[in-house]
């Protein structure tokens, strides 16, 4: 089985009508479904982003969620300045001076759980990159909760979430009285909506992108790049993988995308994975787009993008000398972004 076909399995288990109806619309660059739009196409993922008003407390996009769920006041919902100054804070604890700080934390817990363990027995990457998930929450907010419980309670309130507002065959009742409890859940640990936010965008995201990229490095044998170019390696890795696939958000105002109309009110369907063209080997499009498509962008890019890229490249240099191969995954059909419940690696 190749990297791709593999890794195509993760979105087909974890949300399989989603990602079923995006593979068959795919060949569409914009595609109207009622008051539902699906964006394909790159140029098309750029315009919404960069032109088009986007309706930040709409129902079923990741800034309502966050509203519903916090009270709003969030950088996901936020607006005009407060979204401004939000951005501009979290972009400097996110940034290299952050990185760097934070770095050290994520780096141990790779030498205690992979660098000994790896020379004699298979190693689950899944738990090891939940507790550095978790450190690196507990880092950003202060926290001094278990890294571990921390980050289980970030990843059950987001799937809790995303259950709530992605599509499904069948009515889901209690949804919004889940995602409630697993946000109440977390507010026990980070008391402070902000922080809880954060934690879930960090946690869920890296248990999202960096097993599966560990993975495809590994069915792909490209373990020699992973010691000699790590950090090349962690970008292609991560717009191959696209870790958020969908970004859901909703039209503020009546515009135009490649000659479609986008009526206020339309819930936008931002298909990440195809903007970043993780279909193909190499982009047939704009490389640098193609890059930074899987975080979004512009105004609307996410903040925490250099730190996913550094967290990779440092996992992938920690797995470059032993070579592991993918003895076995799982997928995880109840996580909110397509991610393992199992990634087994030995040599």
């Amino acid at each position: 089985m190749t990297a791709r076909t593999a890794d195509r399995t993760v979105y087909l288990r974890s949300h399989p009508v989603l990602f079923t109806l995006l593979a068959a619309t795919r060949r569409r660059p914009v595609l109207r479904l009622g008051r539902t739009v699906l964006v394909h196409h790159p140029e098309a993922y750029r315009e919404v982003l960069t032109r088009v008003p986007l309706d930040r407390t709409a129902g079923h996009t990741t800034g309502g969620a966050a509203a519903r769920l916090a009270g709003g006041g969030l950088l996901f919902d936020q607006s005009g300045p407060e979204h401004r100054d939000a951005r501009r804070e979290l972009t400097t604890l996110l940034g290299s001076g952050g990185v760097a700080a934070l770095r050290p934390l994520w780096q141990r817990i790779l030498t205690e759980e992979l660098s000994g363990p790896l020379r004699s027995r298979p190693v689950d990457l899944v738990p090891v990159v939940r507790r550095l998930a978790g450190t690196t929450a507990a880092g950003l907010t202060g926290s001094t909760a278990d890294p571990t419980a921390l980050a289980l309670a970030a990843e059950h309130a987001a799937a809790a979430t995303a259950r709530a507002h992605l599509p499904s065959l069948l009515p889901r009742r209690g949804d919004d009285r889940r995602a409630r409890l697993a946000a109440d859940r977390l507010a026990e640990l980070l008391p402070d909506p902000r922080d809880a936010m954060l934690a879930v965008a960090a946690v869920n995201t890296t248990l999202a992108a960096l097993p599966r990229a560990a993975a495809w490095c590994a069915r792909a044998e490209r373990w020699e790049q992973a010691r000699t170019d790590p950090g090349a390696l962690a970008a292609e890795l991560l717009r191959l993988t696209a870790a958020s696939p969908v970004l859901p958000r909703a039209a503020a105002a009546d515009a135009a995308v490649l000659g479609h109309r986008i009526r206020r009110g339309d819930r936008l369907l931002l298909v990440a994975r195809h903007a970043a063209e993780a279909h193909r080997d190499t982009p047939a499009g704009d490389p640098a787009l193609a890059t930074r498509a899987p975080f979004g962008l512009g105004r609307h890019s996410c903040p925490g993008a250099s730190l996913a890229r550094a967290q990779l490249a440092d996992l992938l240099g920690a797995l470059a000398p032993h070579r592991p191969r993918v003895l076995r995954t799982a997928a995880d059909p109840h996580s909110a972004l397509p991610a393992y419940r199992r990634c087994l690696l030995g040599r």
